[in-house]
This record gives C-alpha cells, sequence and structure tokens, in this order.
C-alpha cells in the first residue's frame, strides 16, 4: 500500500536499529507481561511473537498465538515504516498509521465514520483511561462498580485504581460465583448492582458501570436488561463502558451500545487472534474531547509516544478480522454450533471433566436479529482424578497440567502406551485457569477451550477443514485427560 506522509521539519527519527526485526518489535510497546522469557522464549500468556503452526492453539479467551499470515502483514508493515523514517518523523508517521488502523476498525466493524477511537496498549490501560475520564470533574470519587476480578483480570482493578486520583477504595467487586464455584442467579447479581448503583447516586457519587461481555468464562455481567434499567434512570449519572476485550461481539451489538453513549473496550489479542497488547476503546464522537484530555493527561501532558509495536499487533489483529467479515453470518453459525456440539458432548461424558454452566448469551434487550455473537465460544471446564471418589484436582495441580500441555512429552521419560504416544508428543494450548472458588476444601480452578476467529476462517476453506478444527479442539482434551494420568510423575 502506498503511504503518503505529510512531510515534517521536526526530524525526530526513530533509530532503523529498533525496527530490525519484526518478531522482536512484537514485544514492545507494552509492559512485563509480554517480554519473552529468557529459557522459554514466551510470555506470561504462553505465547512467542512468531507463528507456531504445530501448536494446537484452543486458548484465545487469554492469548493468541500470531498466524503466519499475521506475521507476514506484520513484517510488510515495519519494512514500509522503515523506509519511511529514512526521510519523515517518528510522529509524523505514527499519527498518519494510527489513523489508518483506526479507520480501519471503524470500517470492519460498519460503525459510523465518526466514531471515536483511541489505541491503547492493553486493555488494562484503557480501564485506567475510562477511571480518569470519569473523575475528570467530580469532588467526590466516581464509584466504580465492576464483576470480581477472577472473571476480569487481576489488573483491571488496579488500572482502575490508578486513573482514579481521589481515592483508592472506589471499586466494589460484585461476586458472579458462590464459594464453591457455582453461579450466582443473574437475579441477585443484578439486585446488588442496582443497590450499589442507586447509594452511589443517592449519596451525589457519579457512578461508573463496567458491563463484562465476556468474562474468562464467557459471561455477560450484568444483565443487559439490568445495564439499560439503571442507564435510563440515571442517564446523567452514570457512565457505562462495556468491557468487550474478548472482541466475540458482532457489528450489530457494537453499534447498539454505541447508540446508548456507551463507552466499548477491545483488544485484538483474543477471539481475533493478534498478538498480546493490542487495545483499543471505541466511544461516540461527542466524547472525543474529554477522552482525547484524560488521554493526554495520563501521558504527562504530552502526545502519545510512537508505539510501533502497538501498530505491528493491531495490523495483524485487522487481518485477522477482515478474512472472519468476509464470511457469511450462516456459515459463522454452523461452524460454531457444530464445534459446540462435539465439546459438549466431550466434556459432558469424559469421566475426566466437569464442563461449568455458561448461562445462554441474551442480547435480547438490544438485539432482535439471530447474530453469531449470542452463541458460546468458551467453554470452561473443571479437571478431575479418575477415582472412586472422582475429586477434583487443586488449583495447583490444573495449574501443572497447564504448563505441560504446551510441551511435548518424550516417551523416554515415561512409559506410555502406544495409544498414549501420538498424544503425549502433541503441543497444546488452552485458556489459563481461572479461579472458580472451593471443592472438597481445595482451592479448584476451571481450564478453558475456546474457538476463534482464526478456526472458523480455517474451518470455511474446505470441506472437511470444520471436523479438522473439531478433532484437533478434542486431541486438546485427550492431552490434558492423559496429563492428569501422569500427574504423579510431575512435581505439584
Amino acid at each position: 500500500m502506498k503511504t503518503n506522509y505529510s512531510h515534517s521539519e521536526d526530524m525526530t527519527y526513530i533509530p532503523q536499529g529498533m525496527l530490525s526485526d519484526t518478531a522482536q518489535y512484537l514485544t514492545k510497546g507494552g509492559d512485563a507481561r509480554i517480554v519473552l522469557d529468557a529459557v522459554s522464549g514466551i510470555n506470561q500468556y504462553g505465547c512467542r511473537p512468531f507463528p507456531d503452526p504445530d501448536m494446537l492453539a484452543y486458548g484465545s479467551s487469554t492469548a493468541s498465538i500470531i498466524s503466519t499470515q499475521g506475521y507476514h502483514c506484520a513484517d510488510q508493515l515495519r519494512q514500509r515504516l522503515v523506509e519511511a523514517l529514512k526521510t519523515e518523523s517518528a510522529s509524523i508517521i505514527y499519527s498518519y498509521e494510527i489513523k489508518r488502523i483506526s479507520e480501519e476498525l471503524i470500517q470492519l466493524c460498519d460503525l459510523p465514520e465518526t466514531t471515536g477511537v483511541i489505541f491503547s496498549a492493553s486493555g488494562t490501560d484503557i480501564h485506567s483511561l475510562v477511571s480518569h475520564y470519569v473523575g475528570r470533574e467530580n469532588n467526590l470519587a466516581p464509584r466504580i462498580i465492576m464483576i470480581e476480578a477472577n472473571e476480569t483480570g487481576k489488573g483491571v482493578s488496579a488500572a482502575l485504581r490508578s486513573g482514579n486520583h481521589y481515592e483508592l477504595n472506589g471499586v466494589i467487586p460484585v461476586k458472579v460465583r458462590l464459594d464453591d464455584g457455582e453461579l450466582r442467579s443473574i437475579t441477585a447479581i443484578d439486585e446488588e448492582v442496582e443497590a450499589l448503583v442507586t447509594e452511589a447516586i443517592a449519596t451525589n457519587r457519579r457512578v461508573l458501570l463496567i458491563v463484562t461481555d465476556q468474562s474468562k468464562t464467557g459471561l455477560i455481567t450484568p444483565s443487559l436488561s439490568c445495564v439499560l434499567d439503571l442507564h435510563q434512570r440515571y442517564k446523567d449519572k452514570i457512565d457505562v463502558l462495556i468491557d468487550a476485550c474478548q472482541f466475540r461481539v458482532a457489528p450489530p451489538t457494537l453499534h447498539a451500545y454505541l447508540d446508548l453513549g456507551f463507552m466499548v473496550a477491545l483488544t485484538g489479542s483474543k477471539f481475533l487472534t493478534g498478538p498480546s497488547f493490542s487495545g483499543a476503546i471505541l466511544f461516540k464522537s461527542a466524547l472525543s474531547r474529554e477522552l482525547e484530555a484524560a488521554n493526554k493527561t495520563l501521558n504527562n501532558n504530552s502526545s502519545q509516544a510512537a508505539n510501533i509495536g502497538l501498530l505491528l499487533r493491531w495490523e495483524v489483529a485487522l487481518q485477522e478480522l477482515k478474512a472472519f467479515r468476509a464470511l457469511a453470518q450462516e456459515d459463522i453459525i454452523k461452524i460454531i454450533n457444530d464445534f459446540t456440539l462435539a465439546i459438549q458432548q466431550r466434556l459432558q461424558q469424559d469421566v475426566f471433566f466437569e464442563p461449568l454452566p455458561v448461562p445462554k448469551i441474551d442480547r435480547s434487550p438490544m438485539i432482535v436479529e439471530h447474530s453469531w455473537d449470542q452463541l458460546q465460544t468458551i467453554f470452561p471446564f473443571l479437571l478431575y482424578h479418575a477415582n472412586s471418589e472422582r475429586t477434583p484436582l487443586s488449583a495447583e495441580e490444573t495449574l501443572v497440567v497447564y504448563k505441560q500441555l504446551s510441551i511435548s512429552i518424550n516417551n523416554e521419560c515415561f512409559n506410555l502406551q502406544d495409544r498414549h504416544k501420538a498424544i503425549a508428543a502433541l503441543r497444546c494450548q488452552a485458556g489459563q485457569p481461572v479461579a472458580c472458588g472451593k471443592r472438597n476444601g481445595l482451592d479448584i480452578s476451571a481450564l478453558r477451550l475456546c474457538i476463534s476467529t482464526r478456526h472458523i476462517v480455517t474451518a470455511n476453506l474446505e470441506e472437511n477443514s470444520c471436523q479438522s478444527i473439531i478433532e484437533s479442539a478434542l486431541f486438546v482434551l485427550d492431552k490434558i485427560a492423559l496429563l492428569i494420568q501422569l500427574l504423579p510423575a510431575f512435581k505439584v
């Protein structure tokens, strides 16, 4: 693609050496979570910054491994930037490219051209920005209401507090699970949220209500009917942030959220399978001035530095989104339904697993037509020992299984039966463990198997491609079951 950077006399160059390697640059412009471990060569999400086609990757609720095509797109952009930096300033180039990416994201999501977009390294950074925006003109700190960190991410609550310069205790988490890990009723959750909002507004506090769409285990909380009711009642006193960082939402849903004046947080690294640390917030143009001012304040009253890593990561995410958006809705729905049927049957029938219930995704208060984003795409499950008592694995044991899942097991270390050797050699990825309360006095956690846009695009290529995607997912479950049986051989 031909670029047309406007010339600038301020020649603040980025040294070319910084752009010498695409894989290296994909790990820049974030925080310690995407720094590669010196021994394993992976980041804290278990991903490398280059393609890994042998990995059976079904962990997109945590993070995704870059595809070969995605890496190629990132490398092409990097090469364009190297050439442009010979004659133009970093600030001009970055402004041009971030505007281009913003326009492409808006177009691919079928949103109005006037939709505001601010890019950020991560979802946690977006939460910090919104917290600062909401508290900009109040003498009292805003009351921030959100679901518990287990279902969102440990860094989110801290980010909200960092953006809130009035006090450190303005974030109120709402539990979505009981002590044994079972889900609370959505009615109970809604009633608690309503009471917290009403109490805060009665004390003259502004409210930031964070709606999770979807959580680590695929939940939308609080319910959209509850959110719409509270927004209607307290429209001038409540701000709503939709935490859709999983990006498991279709264009009509995004459009509906923005029409209501809600802010929407997205990342390109989960369902879209772009590299980690690609965040964005969408909002109506009426909020542009205030959100941009809040963003500038958080960046020490200066323009956002040229974050080339962020550009490359979003370039990859948009390429994946473009391929997904080219598919027909009915094809997407069929693939997801076929995948769901196979995975649910396996999780229900296998003695090593217990599927966690995921309530039906209800978008009916906002969206009438049937869409793919009303279907389950995250499948959480607990692990069990195959003993007579059917004892659940502890959170610690589940973490061991998770870590061993991505490692090819050498048969020389284990006396494996022939039927297990091929499964043991597989390298697989599932969603990181999510804490789910206690069973039998033990802390327990769930793994997650996920279908992503890349799986759906691949499944649509040829007649048998969908079955291949399903079989690979079942192989991941095969290896998890094998690792449970091999647990005594690992130090726990």
